[in-house]
């Protein structure tokens, strides 16, 4: 599990590819302190470490995942948003995500709006039921609330503090991010399914 506040950007320093593609990630984080096994949420992926090495580790991902994220467009050099998971007693800053991720949103439009950027996707039909207006949402792993929503579009506020210390401060508009839907939202769909 984790909160969806991120604490390091890293960057994708190699990739391999064979049966399943394997990143190594460079971080700052002081990875004598992680286990091999450990989950490390990267750009919103719970993603298991299967090699540690100074200032990286290493992480595969199976086609599936390939299929279903923003991973398979990474390149070397791409920055990645990280986050290592929880722990008894953290701080629960931003909402719970389980790194699972639910399906892409296109990034459609960036305009300033004061101090911060107002910020415009689009998200597969089959998603847009799960988004609601001050409900959260997670892209590339970044915890967000929902300002609005029309249909398959939504908007949130990205501060000046969350546009320097993510990805947010590279992506453009036409850009994909990697988005889970707030568990709560999933469930009660999933009941009011049932009930229906």
């Amino acid at each position: 599990m984790f909160t969806g506040i991120i604490t390091d950007v890293g960057h994708v320093a190699a990739i391999e590819r064979r049966g399943d593609t394997r990143f190594t990630i460079g971080t700052r984080f002081d990875t004598g302190s992680i286990d091999l096994g450990a989950s490390i949420a990267c750009n919103g992926c719970c993603l298991t470490v299967v090699e540690l090495l100074p200032g990286a580790f290493r992480v595969d991902a199976s086609g599936e995942t390939l299929s279903k994220t923003t991973l398979g467009d990474w390149q070397v050099g791409t920055p990645v948003n990280l986050e290592r998971a929880l722990r008894l007693g953290d701080e629960l800053g931003g909402h719970i995500v389980s790194g699972h991720v639910d399906g892409v949103a296109e990034v459609l439009s960036v305009v300033p709006e004061g101090d911060s950027t107002r910020w415009r996707f689009r998200v597969p039909d089959a998603l847009a039921r799960f988004i609601a207006p001050k409900g959260s949402v997670a892209l590339d792993g970044v915890s967000l609330t929902v300002n609005e929503v029309d249909g398959p579009v939504f908007g949130v506020n990205i501060i000046p503090h969350t546009r320097a210390h993510t990805t947010f401060g590279t992506l453009r508009p036409g850009g994909r991010v990697n988005m889970e839907v707030d568990m709560l939202a999933r469930y009660v769909a999933r009941l009011a399914e049932s009930l229906g």
